[in-house]
């Protein structure tokens, strides 16, 4: 399938799902990542869900890397730029939705793309080579592009793999793990 049809499809399967499929599903991807070979890093990237899009609910995640004494960063976006401003979530930091719903910190203290070393990614739909489907903004796709070569990029899913994402660009990049509730995908 292309993307177009991807985005129709998984938005809608995303609607079909009650709050507590949601919840069981989110807190079933967050026990599959306890078992991963993660911990020994310490910058994660994490994105607050827009729970409006029924979106992986990331705060048993948020939980775990806490547990764990991780640094946690959350981004902003600008939407004239398309760029993403990346901060470190503290205790004090004021987290507001902007205008798409999308929960931002308002301010605080910056943290450099080269220094993150897990993204946890966001997405609509992927396949089985490791491409994935956002929203079509290319937000992730520049913010990935600026990090490290060895950045650890997860991508969180409720859905299993596509077998294959037809129209896929040059600039996209690809996942090298994709969690689900039921299965570690490797790319």
């Amino acid at each position: 399938m292309n993307k177009k049809d991807l985005r129709i499809k998984y938005k809608n399967l995303r609607q079909s799902l009650s709050e507590n499929d949601i919840e069981e599903k989110s807190l079933a991807i967050a026990n599959t990542i306890i078992s991963l070979p993660i911990w020994e890093k310490n910058y994660f990237h994490i994105f607050l869900p827009i729970v409006e899009h029924k979106e992986v609910d990331t705060e048993f995640i948020l939980h775990l890397l806490a547990g764990k004494d991780k640094e946690v960063i959350v981004s902003k976006s600008d939407f004239e730029t398309r760029k993403m401003t990346h901060f470190l979530l503290t205790d004090n930091t004021r987290i507001k939705k902007n205008e798409y719903n999308i929960p931002e910190p308002v301010d605080g203290i910056e943290v450099p793309s080269n220094k993150i070393e897990v993204v946890f990614v966001p997405l609509l739909a992927f396949d089985t080579k490791g491409n994935r489907v956002g929203y079509g903004k290319g937000f992730y796709d520049r913010f990935l592009s600026e990090c490290k070569a060895d950045v650890l990029k997860i991508g969180l899913s409720f859905f299993e793999a596509e077998d294959e994402i037809l129209d896929v660009f040059e600039n996209d990049v690809k996942l090298d793990l994709c969690i689900t509730p039921n299965k570690i995908y490797s790319f």
